[in-house]
């Protein structure tokens, strides 16, 4: 069996994929964004693509799979999901409608979709590149600002008044206007949306599609209040405090939200907010929980009687296997993003090693390098590292995981002002 993987060069998750292959006997096809004109640079094998240029990638893949025929397909981060439906369905293996896999990475697609399946949703509508909001009548405050091509909080504001509408809208248009945001090329660079504050705790869920039935992996909390004016996510946790009728309806949600989409096959990352007045739906993603987020997912295989791992599950979900049996562990588990307090260039990091010895603390990554120029939200586009943490309940998980965050110390250095003449 052979699985391909669609993700950047720099995805997080290649080698748990590549491991988790080798516990499975499949083989791995990756097509990620190099330079076509390097001799195959990583040693990797992997089609050269450009996932802003689908016509020519499609060939490459097709080409490549007519020598290593594909079982399955599975795109890793938002940018490769289109690139992925439109291969699955060239190579005719299971995967989503290419305009299904659009939609789930277009924040107003999205959302229309939502609103005709009867979904609560914030009010919203996109604002041009230079469309003016001054006496806008659609906007009431509070209200939040997003970049329309962008995930992971990147570029996310809210503003209270009109004054911090006219910042945060000026702000993220410069955010868009940075060469490396042009770069990623998403055709949505330019298009911002404005939509309500909706206030309550926020969730993520995580699971696989089959044949358009949702399964439910996990439901993780965000104990960190996410109010703004940036939203920060430090910290998620699982199993979650809902009761088991509130977790239904959350899992009833976000089934109805992929339905909307069209969503068929393969991984599901969700958001969504809950307050009195029901189940808000933020986005639905054809891909997995990013980065090395993954590692807080811990799954039992009764066939082999071992813990596997999420990219174990997916890649044979992926192939055609019959994944049902394989149930998350029981014990509570977490994950903390370390957080950019500051911009400047990374120094040092001390306190790894305390950080690490916190009982239910089962590993310190720092990912950031010394020597990089760092920079938080709403700019940024990566973390200072990750926490990971098990325990008998989650409130033991979040204990440990700020405990070990406490022991941690960055050296940042504020960056050199440049003075013009």
């Amino acid at each position: 069996m052979r699985a391909l993987i669609l993700s950047t060069t720099t995805g997080y998750q290649l080698r748990s994929f590549g491991d988790a292959a080798a516990r499975a006997g499949i083989e791995l096809m990756f097509a990620t964004d190099r330079c076509h004109r390097l001799d195959d640079p990583w040693r990797d094998a992997a089609v050269a693509v450009r996932f802003h240029e689908e016509e020519s990638s499609l060939r490459a893949i097709v080409d490549a799979a007519r020598t290593r025929p594909v079982d399955g397909v599975i795109a890793v981060g938002d940018r490769p999901v289109v690139l992925a439906a439109l291969a699955a369905q060239a190579l005719g293996i299971r995967g989503n409608p290419p305009q299904a896999a659009a939609a789930s990475v277009n924040k107003n697609l999205a959302r229309a979709a939502f609103v005709r399946a009867g979904l609560p949703v914030p009010w919203h509508f996109e604002v041009g590149e230079r469309q003016p909001l001054a006496g806008d009548p659609r906007v009431v405050f509070p209200c939040v600002v997003k970049p329309l091509g962008l995930s992971g909080s990147r570029g996310v504001i809210r503003a209270n008044t009109p004054a911090e509408l006219e910042r945060a809208v000026a702000r993220v248009r410069a955010l868009l206007a940075r060469k490396d945001v042009r770069a990623i090329r998403s055709g949505l660079e330019d298009t911002i949306l404005i939509e309500g504050f909706i206030a309550g705790r926020e969730y993520a869920i995580e699971g696989v599609l089959t044949n358009g039935t949702f399964r439910p992996f996990a439901i993780f909390d965000k104990p960190d209040p996410l109010d703004g004016p940036f939203f920060e996510e430090t910290i998620y946790v699982t199993p979650s405090h809902l009761g088991a009728g509130e977790q239904q309806v959350v899992l009833d949600h976000i089934a109805r939200a992929a339905a909307s989409i069209g969503l068929l096959n393969g991984p599901v990352h969700a958001e969504c907010r809950v307050n009195d007045r029901g189940v808000f739906m933020l986005e639905v993603a054809a891909r997995p929980i990013g980065g090395l987020c993954s590692r807080v997912l811990r799954f039992s295989d009764p066939a082999t009687d071992a813990d596997v791992s999420l990219e174990d599950v997916l890649l044979r979900h992926a192939v055609g296997d019959d994944v049902s049996r394989c149930t998350r562990e029981t014990r509570a588990a977490g994950v903390m993003m370390i957080p950019i307090p500051a911009r400047g260039t990374l120094k040092r990091v001390d306190g790894v090693d305390k950080a690490a010895s916190v009982a239910a603390v089962e590993g310190v990554r720092i990912t950031a390098k010394t020597g990089q120029l760092l920079e938080p939200l709403p700019e940024a586009a990566s973390y200072l590292g990750f926490i990971f943490a098990r325990g008998s309940t989650p409130s033991v998980v979040v204990s440990a995981l700020r405990d070990s965050h406490a022991r941690l110390h960055f050296e940042i250095a504020a960056p050199i002002p440049v003075v013009a003449r």
